[in-house]
């Protein structure tokens, strides 16, 4: 025999998920090195049922060039770089994921 699963129970105990302070510290200020260097010029957030994510674009009317979203798995989060619908990177903790965006020194010969 089935059993008949009440869907709103499921998603307020999965509930909202948000970034917190320290968080959208780390966010803002990875964007703001790159809005000075002329990379990316708007951002938006979004907040859903077990997603959050902070997406950044080159222009307002493009799709977002990046996506880094905090998914709740179980009680401990998860966080991944997506560029596009491909997924870049994904870590534990937002700064492994960030530290993709780190500008790597490059070897330049004569």
């Amino acid at each position: 025999m089935s059993k008949v699963l009440d869907l709103t129970q499921q998603r307020r105990r999965r509930g909202r998920v948000y970034f917190n302070r320290s968080e959208l510290a780390q966010l803002l200020g990875l964007y703001f090195d790159r809005v000075a260097s002329g990379e990316w010029r708007d951002y938006a957030i979004d907040h859903g049922v077990g997603i959050a994510v902070f997406s950044v674009f080159r222009h307002s009317q493009d799709k977002p060039l990046y996506g880094i979203a905090k998914v709740m798995e179980a009680q401990e989060p998860e966080y991944c770089v997506y560029e596009g619908r491909h997924r870049v990177r994904r870590g534990r903790t937002l700064a492994d994921v960030l530290d993709l965006f780190e500008r790597r020194l490059k070897l330049v010969r004569d």
